[in-house]
């Protein structure tokens, strides 16, 4: 006779599991494996899910407790194995997608996007960290017409609704309809409303009555400090109510590897397990994951993020390889002369003094080092752009400042340059846009960190020039993902234009350290050739600064 140590019932509507008489080593080892189960609860109830049933299952082979729903179980651990199969099946470059009516003749989405498409809806939940350029959008809009529930809500960026109600309307039948404001309104009958970030707790009310079936997050690392927020929390609210839900970003991790634990808590709720198992289990009571490319195996085993790069299978026949120049350019060695008094003594402080001095001063450094760095090369930059036009149609150049916007706007009026930063409107944004790939622009200046999400560039732009370089390797490669994207015929250059002196030398040592974090989280096992970070990336400019008279 077996030896039981509880009892285990399946009933209710919806349906439970229902744990009762553990005895007290079995209930303590049961709830240190099912993390939900409060540590006092003395009546456990489960979700009946797949999974539930597949631990359930497991954890008895070790306590046996009296049931009558070996069926069940078994049912639910075969599911899951079917689940994974279906994965590697529809992975596979040679699956073929159903058919889908909800795209427009002519502009059916590509193969790996209808890929993600059947992937969200299998599991249901997904996030989507293809890399820049290869259109989450379209598989966005994809899982929409293929499956999820409708109607959805898309969550983007302020600046970006106009450009996904137009993307809608380029590829699909969906009907559309942007929020406007905070405060809730009859909303006309459509199949997804869009939202903004800046908007979504007003509507906290709405969403609580379970309308949006499906959620898709654009750029969801704009969730990545977590429901503290009004925004997360109304997200939070947003999807647990939601059937499935989907985030988009190729950038999930900005700083830390943390950051990746906050946004899954949108996507998929308890993945991770609670903030104090992921942190002590996974990043050591510390912001850095201590095994990135671990994690980033146990959420694609999982089922819950998909990436794919332009060396995929399925991608790489679509994206021709992108192209990089390395450029050293002069600057002004006059303007760096004037500063570097102020900048030996910032840089005294920030090795020298106080806690709250140094952070004070190392804020300083890095602002007014850029700076002077942008301006003093700006002329060099401009001329660069100039010569680069004799043979491109046009030019995407990027940068931070709005001293060195000042430079080049002067230097290539000619060409009548047109901006895309932090100051436009979404109007002036979709003016500038359109002047620059149907209108007399053959330059446009685009913020370093103001273009996540931009669309439409690829059919007419294939140059991208670096004026200013950021610490964050991410930012340049979201810059590049504008152009280099479904629908480039054309190979896409990056230009990297930076001094032998200012930040640049320091900047272009660091930009592999942050990237490793998030390589290895989105990209496990392929590699990395990371510089060991030492000393903060202030530090070591102060140092530079000391050390080799501002570089010059």
């Amino acid at each position: 006779m077996t030896i039981t140590y509880g009892n285990l019932t399946l009933e209710g509507d919806p349906r439970q599991w229902r744990i009762t008489d553990l005895q007290p080593h079995v209930a303590i080892a049961f709830k240190r494996l099912f993390t939900k189960v409060p540590k006092t609860a003395q009546e456990i109830t489960l979700g009946d899910t797949d999974e539930t049933r597949a631990d359930l299952h497991w954890f008895m082979q070790r306590y046996p407790l009296r049931h009558t729903h070996e069926f069940d179980l078994i049912t639910g651990v075969n599911r899951l194995r079917e689940k994974a199969s279906e994965r590697e099946r529809i992975l596979m470059p040679d699956w073929t997608p159903p058919i889908n009516a909800g795209f427009i003749e002519g502009r059916e989405p590509y193969g790996y996007q209808r890929q993600a498409a059947a992937l969200t809806i299998q599991n249901p939940n997904l996030l989507l960290g293809d890399d820049l350029g290869l259109g989450k959008t379209i598989s966005a809009l994809c899982t929409l017409t293929t499956g999820a529930p409708l109607p959805a809500a898309i969550v983007v960026q302020p600046h970006l609704a106009d450009q996904w109600r137009d993307r809608a309307e380029e590829f699909t039948h969906l009907r559309t309809h942007i929020i406007k404001g905070t405060q809730p309104y009859d909303l006309p009958v459509a199949d997804a409303y869009i939202f903004k970030y800046s908007n979504i707790a007003g509507w906290t009310d709405v969403i609580n009555t379970g309308l949006f079936r499906s959620v898709i997050y654009d750029e969801v690392q704009e969730l990545r400090t977590g429901r503290g927020t009004a925004k997360g929390h109304a997200a939070a609210y947003l999807s647990s109510r939601a059937d499935v839900t989907m985030g988009l970003t190729a950038t999930p991790i900005y700083n830390y590897g943390d950051e990746i634990f906050n946004v899954m808590q949108f996507i998929e709720p308890g993945l991770l397990g609670s903030w104090d198992e992921f942190m002590r289990e996974w990043c050591d009571w510390g912001k850095t994951v201590k095994q990135p490319d671990a994690l980033g195996t146990y959420l694609r085993d999982k089922g819950y993020f998909l990436r794919r790069t332009e060396h995929d299978a399925t991608v790489s026949a679509q994206m021709p390889p992108l192209n990089t120049v390395d450029w050293e350019v002069g600057w002004n060695e006059g303007a760096a002369q004037d500063a570097e008094d102020l900048f030996k003594m910032l840089a005294m402080t920030v090795l020298e003094g106080s806690f709250v001095k140094a952070g004070q001063a190392a804020r300083e450094l890095d602002m007014k080092m850029r700076l002077l760095t942008g301006v003093a090369k700006a002329d060099s930059v401009a001329a660069y752009v100039d010569l680069l036009l004799r043979d491109s149609p046009r030019v995407l150049l990027a940068g931070w400042h709005r001293d060195v916007y000042d430079i080049w706007n002067r230097a290539l009026q000619h060409h009548n340059p047109v901006m895309y930063t932090g100051t436009e409107s979404s109007a002036g944004k979709r003016r500038n846009v359109a002047r620059f790939t149907t209108g007399d622009s053959r330059v446009m200046m685009i913020s370093l960190r103001s273009g996540a999400g931009l669309d439409g560039l690829q059919e007419y732009c294939s140059d991208v020039v670096f004026g200013e370089l950021d610490w964050s390797p991410q930012v340049h490669k979201q810059v590049i993902g504008r152009l280099r994207r479904p629908g480039q015929s054309r190979q896409v250059t990056a230009h990297y234009l930076h001094t032998a002196g200012g930040s640049d030398p320091v900047i272009l040592d660091m930009l592999g350290i942050k990237a490793d974090q998030s390589r290895g989280i989105t990209d496990p096992m392929q590699g990395f050739d990371a510089k060991q970070a030492d000393d903060s990336r202030i530090r070591r400019l102060a140092m530079a600064v000391l050390g080799q008279e501002i570089l010059v």
